[in-house]
């Protein structure tokens, strides 16, 4: 899985990302406060903030402190993530517009994708020279032997096809500057969206919650009740985290799930956090 890198490790280059393509985008992007309707079918997406109720917000305890050894367990960035991840993925010295797109395929590959496998084959992309052009005058079955390994990876050539025709058609190679028109393409989610709007356009539209986060929010007890979904986590996890943090928390989150808080065994004994993490104390 590929997770933006923390506020000054991409800070420049999503900058450059960012500038060429006009503030435009920065600015329209917005985030919700209330959670969306989930459909097995389709995929939605609240973008509107509402406003705050009066009165102190909810937060959960030790959260600060957490976060602090989170940060401490992270400070050698060696995690896949942090090799290999969306920051990686892209040629740094293509034009802006070329970046952006190649951000929005990494992302669109890393799901349910190791680091590992997509930036393997996001270089073998770039060695035929990754741009909507290229992928579109490739036929499916040499996509789909570049692409594989990658999750679904058949799905995967359906859906690069289809975002790219609709990329070069609709806004003219380049990839949409809002999450509200990105999650309307083909393979692409509200997290790759958030994301999206980090990397490409330096944009902090909302925390991009994936696997990872969604499952160290639910055992730190970061969200009032337990969540289901990664979209209900997102918007749980906005409604207290101050807004400073959402560039930083997938980053950092991503990269402690794949090293300490795995999915399976989770190494407890090694979590600075052991002492004040609820799910520790139980086991």
């Amino acid at each position: 899985m590929c997770a933006a890198g923390p506020a000054g490790g991409g800070g420049r280059a999503a900058r450059r990302l960012g500038r060429a393509g006009a503030g435009a985008g920065a600015s329209r992007a917005l985030s919700s406060a209330s959670a969306p309707k989930r459909s097995r079918r389709g995929k939605s997406v609240a973008i509107a903030y509402e406003p705050e109720p009066p009165g102190p917000k909810w937060e959960p305890e030790n959260w600060r402190q957490q976060l602090e050894r989170i940060r401490e367990m992270r400070r050698a960035r060696d995690a896949p993530v942090d090799e290999m991840g969306v920051e990686k993925c892209y040629d740094s010295s293509a034009p802006p517009q070329v970046m952006r797109y190649q951000v929005l395929l990494s992302l669109m590959l890393s799901s349910q994708t190791k680091d590992q496998v997509t930036s393997a084959a996001m270089l073998r992309l770039r060695q035929r020279g990754l741009t909507v052009d290229s992928i579109l005058q490739m036929d499916d079955v040499t996509l789909g032997q570049i692409i594989y390994p990658v999750g679904f990876w058949r799905n995967k050539v359906k859906y690069i096809k289809q975002t790219t025709a609709i990329l070069k058609q609709k806004y003219g190679g380049d990839i949409p500057s809002t999450v509200e028109e990105l999650v309307k393409l083909p393979g692409v989610g509200p997290k790759m969206a958030h994301l999206a709007m980090n990397i490409a356009w330096n944009s902090v539209s909302g925390i991009a919650v994936d696997t990872h986060v969604h499952r160290i929010t639910n055992r730190l007890k970061w969200v009032k009740k337990a969540t289901r979904y990664p979209e209900e986590t997102r918007v749980a996890l906005e409604d207290w985290l101050p807004r400073d943090l959402w560039r930083e928390i997938n980053w950092l989150l991503v990269g402690f799930g794949q090293q300490t808080c795995l999915p399976v065994n989770p190494r407890c004994k090694e979590c600075l956090n052991q002492d004040i993490c609820p799910a520790a104390k139980r086991r």
